[in-house]
């Protein structure tokens, strides 16, 4: 008996191939570049940070950036800040307020800051949070995004360190001094995951 070649036909395969593809590549997004990127501590805690009602203070080369989940935590905040310090803030500027990742400008600059693309922001050499005796606007931020929160979500605003494993201790301990002023003695510390020892 003579064989004949077996022949399978791939047309279906291959649709189904690139449909899963375009479908990938269109709902997928893209990682922004974070505000002050630093290199974390290594820790074995496997501790996860909530989702919502997080406020994130990161450390840095002598800077400190401020994050706030939530959009409408992070709009009402911005309009107490501004009421703080006698900065208008339009609709469209509370809006990509919003949206926006870290900052680290003081609040007269941070207009500049929300005019510009995603980006450009990482590139634009943000100066930090004033955080001096002087004018100590990261405890106004902390403050104001309380007030917000419990405005807002009617919840405890829960508060992340996120520091540099290479950052001085001195600096770090500034900002939990700035925590413990406003009576804040429960607080994360953001670290990377390593391998436990054996």
């Amino acid at each position: 008996m003579s064989k004949k070649a077996a022949s399978i036909d791939m047309t279906a395969m291959c649709d189904v191939a690139f449909l899963l593809l375009t479908f990938f590549i269109l709902t997928a997004t893209a990682k922004i570049p974070e505000a002050l990127p630093v290199d974390t501590p290594a820790s074995t805690v496997q501790t996860k940070l909530p989702e919502t009602d997080l406020a994130t203070i990161t450390v840095g080369g002598g800077k400190v950036f401020f994050d706030l989940k939530g959009r409408e935590v992070r709009k009402r905040t911005l309009e107490l800040m501004g009421q703080k310090y006698g900065v208008t803030f339009t609709e469209d500027d509370s809006n990509k307020f919003a949206l926006m990742d870290g900052f680290g400008v003081p609040i007269q600059s941070l207009k500049q800051i929300i005019d510009m693309k995603a980006a450009d922001r990482a590139k634009a050499g943000q100066p930090g949070v004033p955080k001096d005796s002087l004018d100590n606007q990261l405890k106004e931020w902390i403050y104001n995004a309380r007030i917000a929160n419990i405005e807002v979500a009617d919840k405890e605003l829960q508060i992340a360190i996120k520091g540099d494993a290479k950052e001085e201790y001195p600096a770090i301990k500034q900002v939990m001094d700035i925590l413990q002023d406003q009576k804040i003695n429960s607080f994360n510390l953001v670290t990377g995951l390593r391998a436990k020892d054996k």
